[in-house]
């Protein structure tokens, strides 16, 4: 149960917060300037990227209202929006990755967990076998092939769990470059304007 909640979950996550990325990168980027941008309606603005660009605009707000009055503004203006930029994609990634350590610890103790069902199986199995005195296959196989349903079931659990994460986390560096990707060319427009005193 908690596996396909974290998998249907994280479905539901990634195919979200891409249509919302793809969304608000074609309206920022057909925008004519950063002004245009900040201005673009609420319905467009939601996502990993828009929230991205909201911090953004704050800081260079920020910057001009309140430049050299705060240590948050002292040094290097693009060192400085590059850091809070990476600060808001690294809280963006933390929450994409959110989940994936449970799937990758169902995925590799889940079959053990069965396994060792399947051993406390045997062991009850033998002592019924014990108790009945008698050692043909009718007596042994139930029990036996009873205690061994504990490891198809951490098999199965297992599989999923792992094709999941592994699945994710390629969703999740996929997700990384387009932030990455995002804040670069943010950074580029937001001080080639700055240059050219706009």
């Amino acid at each position: 149960m908690i596996t396909w909640t974290l998998i249907l979950f994280k479905l539901w996550q990634f195919s979200k917060n891409s249509y919302y990325n793809r969304r608000f990168n074609n309206a920022f980027w057909a925008a004519p300037d950063l002004a245009t941008a900040k201005a673009l309606p609420e319905t467009l603005t939601r996502g990993p990227q828009a929230r991205i660009a909201i911090t953004g605009f704050s800081w260079l707000d920020g910057k001009q209202n309140v430049s050299g009055r705060h240590l948050k503004y002292r040094g290097m203006p693009d060192e400085l929006l590059e850091q809070a930029l990476l600060a808001d994609m690294q809280k963006e990634q933390r929450a994409m990755e959110s989940g994936l350590t449970m799937l990758a610890s169902i995925g590799s103790t889940a079959p053990f967990v069965g396994l060792f069902g399947t051993v406390l199986g045997i062991m009850h199995a033998m002592h019924e076998i014990t108790q009945s005195g008698s050692t043909s296959l009718d007596v042994v196989a139930g029990p036996i092939g009873d205690a061994l349903v504990a490891t198809a079931i951490g098999i199965g659990v297992a599989v999923p769990a792992v094709l999941a994460y592994n699945f994710f986390l390629r969703g999740v560096k996929q997700h990384r470059t387009g932030l990455e990707n995002f804040v670069a060319g943010y950074m580029h427009v937001a001080f080639s304007l700055d240059r050219q005193g706009k």
